[in-house]
């Protein structure tokens, strides 16, 4: 099974990388495709070129064996729909299972993405859900649940796509929007992802704000 994370990754972070860690441990995932978005649907766009998001990542996960950093979107340019790019990872991985990560957030307004009812002709959906974390309960996806659930990571393995797992993993209160305003501040984000992340955000001056750039 493939899980597909997706996101803007601007920049990536500890928060990312740990909980699709988690995740690829607790389901048996054989892999991690990280999915830089080109343009957003529902979110501000990001603030840095695509290139450099999709360096971030590649940076990011270099030294960890089963994550894969995919650019089809960025290549694809143009609005990122969720459905569009699970086609086409079906086309080139017909015998194998998709799991498409979201965070409960995002799951709670999936029913207001573009073709859900064809993601889950194409994926499982893996909610990863933090300690302590509830759905609203007049959540619109009460009546999805109904129909998906699946309790185990193994019941995933017994069909080809529709079902959906709540899957607990770490909880760490980073966010991208956190560290760019630390940076903006002229403050470090060391320790909240990784040196070589940073490293590149400071080599190419990102998140500063007009002023902060302007010579000493």
């Amino acid at each position: 099974m493939i899980g597909i994370f997706g996101g803007t990754f601007d920049p990536v972070h500890f928060g990312h990388l740990r909980t699709a860690l988690d995740v690829m441990q607790a389901v048996g995932l054989d892999e991690v495709r990280f999915i830089p978005l080109h343009g957003a649907v529902h979110r501000a766009q990001p603030k840095t070129p695509a290139d450099l998001r999709l360096e971030m990542v590649r940076l990011a996960i270099r030294q960890q064996q089963g994550f894969v950093v995919d650019d089809r979107e960025i290549r694809r340019a143009g609005d990122s729909y969720t459905v569009d790019t699970l086609a086409s990872l079906r086309k080139e991985q017909p015998d194998r299972s998709l799991c498409l990560l979201l965070g409960r957030d995002a799951f709670d307004g999936f029913l207001d993405w573009h073709r859900p009812d064809q993601i889950l002709r194409l994926a499982h959906l893996i909610v990863m859900k933090r300690p302590g974390e509830e759905r609203p309960k007049e959540s619109k996806v009460e009546t999805l649940l109904g129909a998906h659930l699946v309790s185990k990571p193994a019941q995933l393995r017994a069909r080809d796509c529709g079902a959906i797992l709540h899957q607990p993993v770490t909880q760490l209160d980073i966010s991208a929007s956190k560290i760019r305003s630390l940076v903006a501040e002229g403050r470090t984000p060391r320790f909240l992802l990784p040196e070589a992340v940073l490293q590149l955000i400071e080599n190419n001056h990102l998140y500063l704000t007009d002023q902060a750039k302007e010579p000493q």
